[in-house]
């Protein structure tokens, strides 16, 4: 399966974002663990300094008290036991707050809570005068409650000690993680960038190509273009020249065949005077098939200065007029609606209309009385099949020209747009095949559409569609 250089890209830049993404949350869990270790470590010590405070303190009061017990000098009194003890308050309640947030560590407090109120009684029983015994019970109490304190404050800093210790661990699982992962991260986000640089000036490289080669395409079809334009004028010339060419011959024929009915028909045999007479008659077809081709040459040659808004009525009933007489014969009913203002020539659109409803007095049915119905509709060109997609925004009008004459088979509906293409003998219906190539060409100049659909003794119905507004060039 290929895949376009673009989705590649796109593929290639989503793995390197995700890569990166994922090297980022590794980094900030290697961060945040390595503050979390810093601040354990710090409460740690922090604790295990206001442990050790407190059983300095302690046993400094301790060592004040049997001092004075021992030589009965106030001096080792010097702070005296109350601001001692006051002290060692200070830093218990410094620890309660230092250790809020664990639970075990508040109940190792309370605990040595409990045993710092009988060390403080101690120490304040031991600033009075006692007997011998009394010193020596006092002592072995005071050893027996610091030896107890002493073991409390190792359970305290142990727990530390274990949270610093799962902390490190966490902290080496993630730094052991982190270095691989920023590796593989880095060196994929390389490969990536690699990969999308030379992709790049691959299709960078492949487009400047595609631009010299489309710029020369160019060149060869505006050449290609200009040098039609210039065989069309001349097949154009050719022809105007050619037809008025041939009509001096025809003229002359058609003279000396008049000359010759007028002077000798009575002499000549019968068969010479068919002769002739068939003569006349296809020099007077010659003659019509001549300016039919004259009439196709210029049809549909407009410029921009040719272009302005048309009053499609109006057209339509200029040609009415026209056809008056030929409609009269065939007593025909013609309805039509008020059609709107169509930018294009109006002599072409008068020939569009004209060369149709010519078309539809021919082949009326002898049958029944003619009727021709001409409807419009305005729609947008994404509303009708036959526009491309970038001309869904333009408007366009919708016109109908129905019959009810004899009508032709449907698989000749293309067919008869073109020229010389004739579905009757000329000996049934009169004409050249042009007329409704004609219709096509001028159709075809006005960036438009034209159909035809049709059933034997079913009628026609011819469908053109015409912007409203011609697109200019350069528009």
């Amino acid at each position: 399966m290929h895949f376009p250089v673009q989705k590649k890209i796109q593929v290639g830049f989503f793995i390197a974002f995700t890569v990166i993404v994922t090297a980022s949350i590794f980094s900030y869990l290697v961060a945040k663990n390595l503050l979390d270790n810093a601040g354990r470590l710090n409460h740690a010590i922090e604790v295990s300094k206001r442990l050790e405070v407190i059983t300095r303190q302690l046993k400094e009061a301790e060592s004040a008290v049997r001092g004075y017990n021992l030589t009965k000098d106030s001096s080792f009194l010097n702070p005296s036991i109350k601001e001692r003890i006051g002290r060692i308050s200070n830093e218990y309640i410094l620890l309660r707050k230092i250790t809020a947030e664990s639970e075990k560590q508040q109940r190792h407090l309370d605990t040595l809570q409990e045993l710092l109120e009988i060390k403080y009684m101690q120490f304040e029983a031991g600033g009075q005068i006692l007997s011998q015994q009394n010193k020596e019970s006092s002592v072995k109490e005071g050893e027996k409650y610091m030896d107890m304190i002493d073991d409390k404050v190792r359970d305290m800093i142990r727990i530390e000690e274990t949270l610093v210790q799962q902390k490190s661990e966490l902290f080496h699982f993630y730094a052991v993680l982190w270095v691989p992962v920023i590796f593989i991260s880095s060196l994929v986000a390389i490969l990536i960038g690699i990969y999308s640089y030379i992709t790049l000036t691959r299709e960078f490289k492949l487009q400047l190509h595609i631009e010299s080669r489309m710029k020369s395409y160019q060149r060869e079809l505006q050449q290609n273009i200009q040098l039609l334009n210039k065989t069309n004028q001349e097949l154009e010339q050719f022809a105007y020249v050619a037809s008025h060419d041939l009509q001096e011959p025809l003229r002359k024929i058609s003279t000396f065949s008049d000359r010759l009915q007028s002077k000798f028909k009575s002499s000549l045999p019968e068969d010479a005077n068919q002769l002739i007479e068939r003569m006349v008659s296809a020099v007077s077809r010659m003659r019509i098939l001549i300016n039919d081709l004259l009439i196709f040459s210029r049809a549909g040659r407009i410029t921009p200065e040719s272009i302005k808004p048309v009053d499609m009525t109006k057209v339509l009933e200029d040609v009415l007029i026209d056809l008056e007489l030929p409609l009269e014969e065939k007593n025909a009913l013609v309805n039509y609606d008020q059609l709107p203002i169509i930018e294009g020539s109006d002599t072409s659109f008068h020939q569009l209309f004209q060369n149709l409803l010519a078309n539809s007095i021919k082949f009326a049915s002898p049958e029944r009385r003619l009727e021709i119905n001409i409807h419009h509709r305005i729609m947008a060109g994404r509303d009708l099949e036959v526009v491309k997609e970038t001309r869904w925004s333009e408007k366009f009008c919708r016109i109908s020209i129905d019959d009810n004459g004899i009508g032709f088979e449907q698989a000749y509906a293309d067919r008869i747009f073109l020229i010389f293409q004739r579905l009757h003998g000329i000996s049934e219906f009169s004409g050249t095949g042009i007329g409704l190539a004609i219709c096509k060409k001028i159709v075809d100049s006005h960036n438009g559409f034209i159909h035809a659909y049709s059933a034997p003794d079913k009628g026609a119905t011819f469908v053109i569609i015409l912007p409203l507004k011609q697109q200019q060039e350069g528009s």
